[in-house]
């Protein structure tokens, strides 16, 4: 794989908490490319270390050992500062508690990081990127004010406002029921191939895992399978 088409690069990697005889394991020895505008999705059973993973890859846990490059930055030569600048703009994260600021409309909810990352025009890309997940009527809304599917919706637009490279979700329709998930993963999909950003889907739906080029699975902290969707 040429070294300009690749999103996501570990080298394993490790994950390990505690110390001593309390020193627990999480990831062990994690090898992975993922291409630039690939869809992949990670299987797993509770405590297999999917989420971890996703956790280091995304910039928000930092490994014990290994390198992880992701979206050209080298994450392991990064203090904490230089690691929340090299997420900014680059990743964007949806997961299955959506994390709305109770108290800021959809719309403050979408612009305030875009602000943060110093966009000039950042009510307007917001307001853009609600309506294009299906809220523009919905912007003036507070999070109580909107069903669970509008709030996941809501979520998608503050993780793609950026235009992010990369996309991480973490179970996305997890508080979902089956067609308001289907609905907002379909919207979710429909974001990823407007913007040709590379998506890593968390999920325990193999189903769903289908809808991506790309599965992974894994076990006991070790990816098992590496395979494309049936």
């Amino acid at each position: 794989m040429p070294e300009t088409h690749i999103a996501i690069r570990a080298r394993n990697v490790t994950l390990a908490l505690g110390r001593g005889t309390a020193r627990v394991e999480i990831l062990k020895g994690i090898d992975l490319d993922v291409a630039a505008g690939e869809t992949v999705a990670l299987l797993g059973a509770s405590g297999s270390g999917k989420s971890s993973l996703m956790a280091v890859l995304s910039g928000l846990e930092r490994a014990t050992g290994g390198s992880i490059e992701v979206a050209g930055q080298d994450f392991g030569a990064l203090d904490e500062d230089a690691l929340a600048l090299a997420r900014r703009g680059r990743i964007g994260i949806v997961l299955q508690a959506f994390h709305l600021l109770p108290t800021m409309t959809a719309l403050e909810n979408v612009a305030v990081p875009l602000e943060l990352a110093g966009a000039a025009d950042a009510f307007d890309r917001a307001a853009a990127e609600l309506h294009a997940v299906g809220l523009g009527h919905r912007v003036g809304h507070y999070p109580a004010q909107l069903s669970g599917g509008e709030q996941q919706r809501a979520a998608i637009a503050r993780a793609t406002a950026g235009g992010p490279a990369i996309l991480f979700a973490d179970e996305p329709t997890g508080n979902l029921d089956a067609a308001t998930g289907a609905n907002v993963l379909d919207m979710l999909f429909a974001r990823q191939r407007t913007s040709g950003a590379t998506l890593l889907m968390i999920t325990h739906d193999a189903g769903l895992a289908q809808r991506c080029g790309r599965v992974l699975e894994m076990r006991d902290g070790r990816i098992v399978v590496d395979r494309p969707a049936a």
